[in-house]
């Protein structure tokens, strides 16, 4: 049922753009798992991402085979830092947990970028995802493009990204799944020179944030992003936040939900026992996407 395939990017897109093509189509798998690499404006280069596409499904002797032709519903899942589109297939049951639950999962690279927008390079994560992504896929497959049917979910530097751009893209998120969140601007705001977290320091942090001085305020920090669409009237998606009691990241996750809380805003906020680590975030996307998934 899965083909592999070369077909020109301005059938579907239009001009300006050049092309995508599939490759490492994964036929043993009771779903289609591909490759997929096209040309982002957002970016300015070709980029790739993987989709898993649970629609080719095995006739078993003795068993009714019913086609499904509904829209599948779509998941965004975003990766952590120093990690890549291939870590959520790697590490985790996300195949067999797409396929259980009949959901189109998209998982794109995000080059330490914290998926937000870096206006000096030109190069717009934030909008990649928000938007571009989520265009190109829902013209390559048959997803759903229902707003109460597309998801965006990730972990540590991804769940930063999840919740900043699901607040950002407002209208194109219905919910949020945020894993050990990387919400750093709590942290980050207003350092100088010399700063280090253990992980990056204050020329990374700069670069890739901008002027660390106005984070607070910027659409780079998730709180301002509430104050504003509460101010404007508008609902925010539902929000999913997990952390481990022994993650390096609890405080600011701690934070965010007390801030959420303090606005009186309804989210779903699960502290467990675990760190920052594959085996938490296997247990926590399963219950994050039963949750996404309970109502509808």
């Amino acid at each position: 049922m899965t083909l592999v395939r070369n077909l020109c990017y301005s059938e579907f897109m239009g001009k300006g753009i050049r092309k995508f093509y599939f490759e490492n189509v994964d036929r043993g798998a009771i779903m289609s798992l591909v490759t997929v690499n096209f040309y982002s404006n957002c970016l300015k280069r070709e980029v790739s991402f993987q989709a898993i596409l649970p629609i080719d499904k095995p006739v078993i002797p003795g068993q009714i085979h019913a086609e499904v032709s509904k829209p599948l519903k779509s998941l965004y899942l975003l990766h952590g830092y120093a990690g890549n589109c291939n870590d959520w297939i790697n590490y985790t049951n996300i195949k067999e947990l797409a396929d259980s639950k009949h959901l189109a999962v998209f998982m794109p690279s995000g080059e330490n970028s914290f998926y937000i927008d870096d206006e000096e390079k030109g190069e717009y994560f934030g909008e990649y995802i928000g938007r571009e992504l989520v265009e190109f896929t829902r013209k390559m497959f048959t997803i759903s493009h229902k707003y109460e049917d597309t998801f965006i979910g990730g972990l540590s530097m991804g769940g930063y990204g999840a919740i900043r751009n699901g607040l950002k893209y407002d209208k194109q998120f219905s919910k949020v799944i945020a894993l050990s969140s990387a919400l750093i601007p709590y942290k980050i705001a207003n350092q100088e020179p010399g700063y280090h977290d253990g992980v990056a320091g204050y020329s990374y942090f700069n670069r890739v944030f901008g002027d660390l001085s106005v984070l607070l305020g910027s659409d780079k920090d998730p709180e301002t992003l509430v104050f504003q669409l509460q101010e404007a009237g508008k609902d925010l998606p539902d929000l999913y936040l997990a952390c481990g009691d022994d993650d390096f990241l609890l405080d600011v996750n701690v934070r965010f939900h007390e801030f959420l809380s303090s606005r009186g805003i309804k989210h779903i906020y699960e502290q467990s026992s675990g760190a920052h680590t594959w085996e938490f975030w296997k247990e926590t996307i399963e219950r994050g996407l039963d949750w996404a998934l309970q109502d509808l």
